[in-house]
């Protein structure tokens, strides 16, 4: 068992957020709110060395949606986002480095408007899907977490994407997407100017150095979907997919992005434990991200 020696000083948030997802069944939540205690249950502040910075309690998960209604949950994903917002900002002026564990992908949106109100940051976004549905490319919108890189970069309701007046949290031109594989996904990110690779292990690094060490950024944000994996290495998310990275390709890519000047702090999410009955799954990713923050 690895232990992490790092220059950074790490803490950890948890964000067991769900609000973003439908249900995986009537009358079911989605399971993705416990991950924290999963991946803290198999050591992960232990592994990695971390002070723990406490919870974001989200609002009540209602199930409840028809097309039309809007983003599902969405006024509560909205003070949600400003809660994450502050606490994440509270353990950077701290000087120390977050690892935030959703949750859903529509945390995102806490982490980008916590950097928004200090500067201009990039985010480099690990997916297997483009989560970039919005009215442009839709017929409707639905659960943020598919939505979220959409709402993230300016595209949807005011109160979700212009919170204190700072539409976009992200610009397109400061985002790359790594790892998403569906072609009607990448169609999506045409004439957009949010650049993409399909294979992260070919390029991918090089790809984020353009887009994310610039002078006119502050640094950047690491967003990590676990089903940027491929679907044999790791099944418990929403939707595993085939064609991703195994555990050392995605070690090595984070890695990589880490040493790149400006990291900012990183995120996992959509893991649920639900779906991991013998908590392998978790072991897995806590393996992950003490390899991953490993001096």
């Amino acid at each position: 068992m690895s232990i992490v020696t790092t220059d950074r000083r790490l803490a950890v948030l948890d964000a067991p957020s769900n609000l973003g997802l439908r249900p995986p069944a009537e009358g079911v939540a989605p399971g993705c709110y416990k991950a924290p205690w999963a991946l803290r249950d198999a050591g992960l502040l232990e592994r990695i060395r971390a002070s723990d910075a406490g919870a974001v309690v989200p609002p009540r998960y209602v199930a409840t949606w028809q097309p039309g209604d809007g983003v599902r949950n969405g006024p509560a994903i909205a003070r949600y986002t400003r809660k994450l917002a502050e606490r994440v900002a509270e353990i950077r002026e701290a000087g120390r480095f977050p690892v935030v564990l959703g949750g859903d992908c529509s945390i995102l949106l806490g982490s980008a408007l916590a950097l928004r109100r200090t500067g201009r940051y990039g985010l480099a976004y690990l997916d297997a899907h483009s989560d970039f549905r919005h009215l442009g490319n839709s017929p409707h919108v639905g659960s943020a977490a598919g939505e979220d890189l959409a709402l993230a970069t300016g595209r949807g309701d005011d109160y979700l994407t212009d919170l204190d007046g700072l539409r976009p949290y992200v610009r397109d031109e400061d985002v790359i997407v790594l790892g998403v594989r569906d072609e009607e996904d990448l169609r999506d990110f045409a004439d957009t100017g949010i650049a993409h690779v399909t294979d992260p292990e070919m390029g991918g690094l090089e790809a984020a150095r353009k887009v994310l060490v610039r002078d006119d950024l502050d640094g950047f944000w690491i967003h990590v979907d676990a089903d940027v994996l491929d679907s044999s290495v790791l099944t418990a998310v929403d939707s595993p997919t085939p064609g991703g990275l195994d555990a050392t390709g995605l070690v090595r890519l984070l890695r990589g992005l880490l040493d790149l000047p400006g990291a900012a702090g990183l995120q996992l999410t959509i893991y649920d434990p639900d779906l991991d009955e013998d908590g392998s799954q978790a072991a897995l990713l806590v393996d992950i991200l003490a390899e991953t923050l490993a001096t």
